[in-house]
C-alpha cells in the first residue's frame, strides 16, 4: 500500500525542486563560463606573446569541452532516456539493492566515459594548438630570417658602393666584384646593381673633353672590370636595359659579352673585341665601331642606324632583321654574314667583303655597293632600288627575284659571269 501511495510523487516533483538547487548549479557554471569568456577575450585582444595567446585559446577550448561533456552526460542523457528531472529522494528509496548497484555502476561507467572523452578531446585540442603554434613559430622564424638577410644585403650593398668611391684601384675592384656577387645572391636587387655598374662606366671613362685621337688604346682597369661584370649578367633576371650610351671605351674586351637589349647609342667602341657577343635587340645608333671585331656576334633585330663600322670584322655574324640604314661599312668583312631581312638603306658598303653573305629579302635601297665583293652571295628577293653596283663582284651570286633593278642594268655595271644566277 505504501508503494502504491508513493507512485504519484513524481508528478509533483517539478514543483518541489528547491530554488537553491538551481542556484547551486548557476554558481557552479558561472566561474566556468566567466573563465571561458575571459580566456577567449584575452586570447583575441590582449597584448601578449604568441605562446600565451595560444595557451589562453587552448584553455577556453578545454573549458568548452568540459561544459559540453557535462551537458551530454547530465541533462541531455536524462532527456534522451525520458527523464526531465533527476530522481527524488523518495524515488531512490523505492529502488531495490540490485537497481542501486546497477545505477552506481552505470554512473561509474558514465563518468569513466566522460573522463575518457575529456582526455581525448583535450589531447586533440592541445595537439592542434601545438601544431598551429609550431606553424606560426616557423612563419615568424622565416620572416625574421628574411629580415636579417635583407639587412645583411643592404649592408653589403652600402659597403660595396662606398668602395667604388675609393681612390685605391684594388678597393674599387673589390667593390665591383662584391656588387656582382650581390646581384647573384639577391634577385630583387639585380637591376639596381647593374644600374650602379653602368653608371660607374659612364662616369669613369674619358670625359667628352678628351678628343677621339687622344683616347687610350684600352679602358682603365676598373672600367674594364665593370664592363666585364656587366657582360656576365644573368639575362633571365634582367628587368632593365643596360644603359651604356655615350661610353668611350676603345679597345674594350667584351668577348662573348651578354649585351642583350643594351643601349649603346653614340658609344665609342673602336677596336673593341666583341667576338661572339650577344647583342640581340641592342641599340647602337651612331655608335663608333671602327676596326671592332664582331665575328660570330649576334645582332638580331639590333638598331645600328648611322653607326661607323668601317673595317670592322663581322664575319659569320647574325644581323637578321637588323637596322643598318646609313651605316658606314666600308672595307668591313661580312663574309658568311646573315643579313636576311636586314635594312641597309643608304648604307655605304664600298669595297666590303660580302662573299657568301645572305641578303634574302634585304632592303638595299640607294645602298653603295661599288667595288663590294659579293661572290656567292644570296640576294634572292632583295630590294636593290637605286643601289650602286659599279664594279661589284657578283660572280656566283644568286639574284633571283631581285626588286628595283633589271638583269641588263646589273650586267652593265657589275662583274658577272656564267655562275651568276638571275632566275
Amino acid at each position: 500500500m505504501a508503494r502504491a501511495e508513493a507512485e504519484p510523487l513524481p508528478a509533483s516533483v517539478p514543483a518541489e525542486i528547491p530554488a537553491r538547487r538551481r542556484l547551486r548549479r548557476l554558481l557552479w557554471l558561472a566561474p566556468l563560463l566567466l573563465g571561458i569568456a575571459g580566456a577567449s577575450v584575452a586570447a583575441a585582444i590582449a597584448t601578449i606573446p604568441e605562446w600565451g595567446r595560444w595557451t589562453l585559446a587552448g584553455t577556453a577550448l578545454a573549458g568548452i569541452s568540459v561544459l559540453a561533456i557535462a551537458v551530454l552526460v547530465g541533462p541531455a542523457a536524462r532527456r534522451l532516456a525520458g527523464e526531465r528531472h533527476p530522481l527524488t529522494p523518495t524515488e531512490r528509496q523505492q529502488m531495490t539493492a540490485t537497481e542501486r548497484v546497477e545505477a552506481v555502476n552505470a554512473a561509474r561507467h558514465t563518468l569513466i566515459q566522460a573522463a575518457t572523452g575529456l582526455v581525448v578531446i583535450g589531447g586533440v585540442v592541445f595537439t592542434a594548438q601545438g601544431l598551429w603554434y609550431t606553424a606560426q613559430s616557423l612563419d615568424a622564424s622565416r620572416q625574421a630570417q628574411r629580415t636579417a638577410e635583407q639587412g645583411l644585403i643592404t649592408d653589403r650593398y652600402t659597403k660595396a658602393v662606398e668602395q667604388l668611391g675609393s681612390t685605391t684601384l684594388d678597393v674599387r675592384l673589390g667593390g665591383l666584384y662584391a656588387l656582382e656577387r650581390l646581384a647573384q645572391d639577391s634577385p630583387r636587387d639585380h637591376g639596381t646593381v647593374y644600374d650602379v655598374l653602368t653608371a660607374f662606366v659612364r662616369e669613369h671613362d674619358p670625359k667628352p673633353s678628351v678628343k677621339a685621337k687622344d683616347l687610350p688604346d684600352k679602358p682603365a682597369t676598373d672600367v674594364q672590370a665593370a664592363l666585364t661584370v656587366i657582360s656576365r649578367r644573368d639575362g633571365t633576371r634582367a628587368v632593365r636595359r643596360p644603359n651604356l650610351a655615350e661610353i668611350r671605351t676603345p679597345g674594350a674586351a667584351l668577348r662573348g659579352a651578354n649585351l642583350r637589349d643594351a643601349t649603346l647609342n653614340l658609344a665609342d667602341l673602336t677596336g673593341a673585341d666583341l667576338t661572339g657577343a650577344a647583342l640581340h635587340h641592342a641599340t647602337l645608333i651612331e655608335a663608333t665601331l671602327i676596326d671592332a671585331v664582331l665575328t660570330d656576334a649576334v645582332l638580331t633585330d639590333a638598331v645600328l642606324t648611322g653607326a661607323d663600322l668601317h673595317h670592322a670584322g663581322l664575319s659569320a655574324s647574325d644581323l637578321t632583321r637588323a637596322d643598318l640604314s646609313s651605316v658606314d661599312l666600308r672595307g668591313a668583312d661580312l663574309n658568311l654574314a646573315d643579313l636576311i631581312g636586314t635594312n641597309l638603306t643608304l648604307a655605304n658598303l664600298t669595297g666590303t667583303n660580302l662573299t657568301r653573305a645572305k641578303f634574302t629579302e634585304a632592303t638595299l635601297r640607294v645602298t653603295n655597293l661599288s667595288g663590294a665583293d659579293l661572290r656567292g652571295a644570296d640576294l634572292i628577293g632583295a630590294n636593290l632600288s637605286g643601289a650602286n653596283l659599279t664594279e661589284a663582284d657578283l660572280r656566283g651570286a644568286y639574284l633571283g627575284e631581285v626588286v628595283g633593278v633589271t638583269e641588263d642594268e646589273i650586267r652593265k655595271v657589275a662583274l658577272v659571269d656564267e655562275t651568276t644566277f638571275f632566275v
